[in-house]
């Protein structure tokens, strides 16, 4: 999938068509600032059932325009206003608005650098895509993207074209300020730009001619201008690749997937000294390790051997030797899970991808307390390091050119190839030994069905192509593993060039915790086990199939006459609904199900189109009447994206905002997971959320919601905490068997002692229960999974003044990942609010 495809469906205003001043004239005119905007594109359904003829005629129009052009391509940036207040500017580094202006003008001061947007903000900034490298003919540049495409689509054929590596230029991506307050990645990667626009030094012009450099000047404008280091919906950005949940996460996807480079960078910061990869174990199981070790540790000793070259000391400067973990550290900076850039990028072909972080913490309590010049003094030293880590790895992507190249045409060859996974020789780099050495087998093929959610199906292929994963569809029924699959069923053959891709996202993934103690961030996720689609892992494959584009339309609405039935069993279905309740459509709630009146037929079909869900004939279902579900909202940034992302209107609380005077009149349910202290609540705010609890639900989840039912007297149950740190894809059994078989934990907690009017919704399985992950006990060998097993890991029951109310042990809603545990939040808070009357407002 190449970048320009992309931008099938996205307007671009009249204003940026015009051609910029001073832009060089030629036989094509320059076209406007490329305005690429991956989030916000149709429903998938609509994508599928009425757009693709427009919108293949689109993208093939603009991939047309895109190879008559060449570079430089000397677009104007629109240039935002000035904002004094942008959180960069107390440092002395250069604040958001200022960075368009510094692009256009050294677009107009030469011919090495073009400058795009590559997608917006959250918040609506601009994402700037910065393109240096030599001129290119409209011919030359047409060679390129050839050459580049044979390398991943046909790599056996690449491999043995000795002239194709003397043509080709090699792709480096440079990606900067993805945590908003870690912001001199942005500076260093100005500075080298402008040294390479304006170089008349041989060896520059040798580089250019031989590497195209891609800089994500500033991944996280938000966050810049703020100074957080999420996003602007509360994000991190550098957690949310596997994802992709967030706008700018999709854009630097798309990067990746359209430079596909050979060597990526991730300028972060604090870390002193100087923190570069790569990584302890556990490693990836799903990369081409070996050549992916060798090329990373090499350019990591350069780095280091350079960072440390520029002089700075312990004493004078505060600042102390560069680090390698791989080398220096046993474990706790890892590279397992693909949802850090640098362990995102291989997938597409990087064979050397490092995170950088720079030394001196400018941030923080530091940001607030330090004098200016204290933090003036470190961010120029943090620039210098940065752009230091970015001369070397580019003069080493100059230096090994042909072998980088090389090397990727390996990892996509064995792929296509479908070869057995290669085991990394001992001693490979020094150091590497057995502690190091993590494998996988990869299945012939994967299948996946609509038969627990056609909807779920639909989102998880539709993920897949997204990250530029080849998906089939079957052109008749088939046989494989002993069960036969219908036609329309969809195959991901892992002969192909990103197998390692395919795999990472729909294996179960694996329990690593008797081999390590302490990992860096998650360590188990499946989007097979946790996006609510049916997928089985095949050891042969004969099927006839067809290659597609996007999942096929989803959703009916029967012929028959009479009330529809929606079953809420996926996120999807949830959606629909709060958009039948948000129209005021007159629904009752029975068994999970909304109960959709004759009259409201056409508003059913339009939500069915709109979201791919699937209405039934009621018959004669009955239930309490559901209106929208209104939240209080006291929980994190994810929790609160999600939410909201059903349809349910949410309104952020905590125990300041409680003490303050909250009026109870506009929240049916209470959500509990972060922010609210019952105990700290003054007698004003606990006698009105008392009053609320004789007609309100309470959703409460992990030790915030379990402090605050044990202090506001809900349920009789005491919580139990696992260690902290565990976490990852669980196996549970559901009491009514409609959620399915597997949750996803992070700090889990699990319920004893239960009352009399406590039921348990969904235990921990017997057997694990973790499938993969990492959860072992603590040091006083307690909270360990053998601790959790058969334990309730979601209870629900009715206080004494009446409110029903839910316990979570689990994350449902975690970073907004697990598509298919969504529907059982939502049925907690319909149920909730239906029991206590809540949604039942006229």
């Amino acid at each position: 999938m190449r970048l320009l495809t992309a931008l099938a469906g996205v307007a671009v205003s009249a204003a940026l068509l015009a051609v910029p001043p001073g832009a060089a004239a030629g036989p094509v005119p320059p076209p406007p600032p490329a305005v690429r905007d991956f989030g916000n594109g149709p429903e998938r359904n609509e994508v599928a059932a009425d757009v693709p003829e427009r919108a293949e005629v689109l993208s093939r129009a603009q991939e047309m325009v895109a190879r008559d052009r060449g570079y430089p391509r000397r677009t104007r940036l629109p240039e935002p206003a000035q904002n004094p207040a942008d959180a960069a500017v107390k440092l002395g580094l250069v604040p958001y608005h200022g960075i368009a202006p510094k692009l256009n003008d050294l677009q107009r001061r030469g011919d090495r650098v073009s400058a795009e947007i590559s997608g917006r903000s959250y918040d609506g900034r601009d994402l700037y895509l910065v393109t240096v490298t030599a001129p290119e003919s409209a011919a030359e540049a047409r060679e390129q993207e050839r050459l580049r495409d044979r390398i991943e689509n046909d790599p056996a054929a690449a491999a043995r074209d000795r002239k194709l590596a003397k043509k080709y230029k090699a792709p480096l991506f440079v990606n900067a300020n993805i945590h908003g307050n870690e912001w001199e990645g942005t500076d260093a990667a100005l500075r080298v730009i402008e040294e390479l626009a304006t170089s008349a030094d041989p060896k520059i012009a040798d580089l250019l001619a031989r590497t195209r450099l891609y800089f994500n000047v500033t991944a996280n404008p938000d966050g810049r201008v703020r100074g957080v280091r999420a996003n602007g919906a509360g994000f991190d950005l550098n957690r949310d690749f596997v994802t992709a949940s967030q706008p700018e996460a999709r854009a630097m996807r798309q990067i990746m997937i359209d430079t596909q480079p050979v060597a990526v960078i991730d300028l972060h910061g604090y870390v002193n000294g100087t923190l570069i990869e790569p990584t302890t174990p556990p490693h990836g199981a799903n990369y081409e390790y070996d050549l992916f070790i060798t090329n990373t540790y090499a350019n990591g000793l350069g780095m280091e051997a350079a960072v440390n070259g520029l002089g700075y000391t312990p004493g004078k400067d505060g600042v102390h030797p560069a680090q390698i973990p791989f080398r220096d550290s046993e474990e706790g900076w890892d590279d397992w899970p693909p949802i850090f850039t640098p362990q995102y990028a291989p997938f597409h072909g990087a064979v050397a991808a490092h995170t950088v972080e720079i030394p001196l913490r400018v941030n923080g309590a530091d940001y607030t307390q330090q004098p200016v010049e204290e933090l003036r003094r470190r961010s120029a030293i943090n620039t210098d390091v940065a752009a230091a880590a970015i001369r070397t790895t580019y003069a080493f992507v100059q230096a090994r050119h042909n072998r980088l190249i090389a090397d990727q045409i390996e990892v996509f060859r064995r792929g296509a190839a479908g070869e057995p996974a290669k085991s990394v020789p001992l001693g490979i780099v020094p150091g590497f030994g057995p502690e190091d050495v993590y494998t996988t087998s990869y299945p012939r093929a994967y299948v996946i069905t609509g038969q627990r959610s056609a909807t779920a199906a639909a989102r998880l292929v539709d993920h897949l192509i997204a990250n530029d994963v080849r998906v089939e569809r079957a052109r008749n029924a088939f046989r494989a593993g002993g069960r036969t699959y219908p036609a329309g069923s969809y195959v991901v053959d892992m002969r192909q060039p990103k197998r390692g891709l395919a795999n990472v996202l729909l294996e179960p993934g694996a329990d690593i915790s008797p081999r390590v103690n302490a990992m860096y961030d998650i360590s188990g996720w499946s989007h097979a086990l946790l996006w609510g689609a049916t997928v089985d892992a095949l050891t042969s494959l004969d099927v006839r199939s067809d290659p597609v584009k996007a999942a096929a339309p989803t959703g009916s609405v029967p012929r028959a006459q009479g009330p529809l039935a929606l079953r809420v069993g996926d996120a999807k279905d949830v959606q629909a609904l709060n958009d039948l309740l948000a129209q005021g459509v007159a629904v009752t709630w029975a068994d999970d199900t909304a109960i959709v009146p004759a009259r409201a037929r056409q508003a059913a079909r339009t939500v069915s189109e709109r979201y791919g869900v699937t209405f039934t004939p009621a018959g004669p279902a009955t239930g309490p009447p559901l209106s929208r579900v209104r939240i209080a909202a006291a929980a994190s940034a994810d929790e609160l994206f999600t939410l909201r992302e059903l349809g349910f209107p949410v309104i952020p609380v905590s125990t300041a905002v409680l003490n303050a005077g909250f009026d109870w009149s506009t929240a049916d349910v209470l959500f509990v997971s972060s922010g609210l202290n019952h105990a700290a609540l003054n007698p004003a705010a606990r006698t009105a959320l008392d009053a609320f609890l004789t007609t309100g639900g309470v959703i409460a989840r992990g030790g915030t919601g379990a402090a605050f039912n044990a202090s506001a007297g809900l349920l009789t149950a005491t919580a139990v905490a696992g260690r902290d740190d565990a976490n990852g894809v669980v196996r549970v059994t559901s009491s009514g068997g409609a959620d399915p078989g597997h949750s996803f934990v992070y700090s889990p907690r699990w319920f004893t002692g239960l009352g009399p009017e406590v039921t348990v919704e969904q235990a921990y399985a017997a057997d694990g229960p973790l499938v993969s992950g990492h959860w072992r006990p603590d040091e006083q060998g307690a909270g360990g999974q053998d601790a959790a097993r058969g334990q309730a890991a979601v209870i629900s029951g009715r206080d004494e003044r009446g409110a029903a109310v839910v316990l979570f042990g689990t994350e449902p809603m975690f970073r907004n990942h697990p598509k298919g545990l969504f529907p059982q939040v939502a049925r907690a808070l319909y149920r909730s609010a239906s029991v206590t009357g809540a949604g039942a407002r006229m």
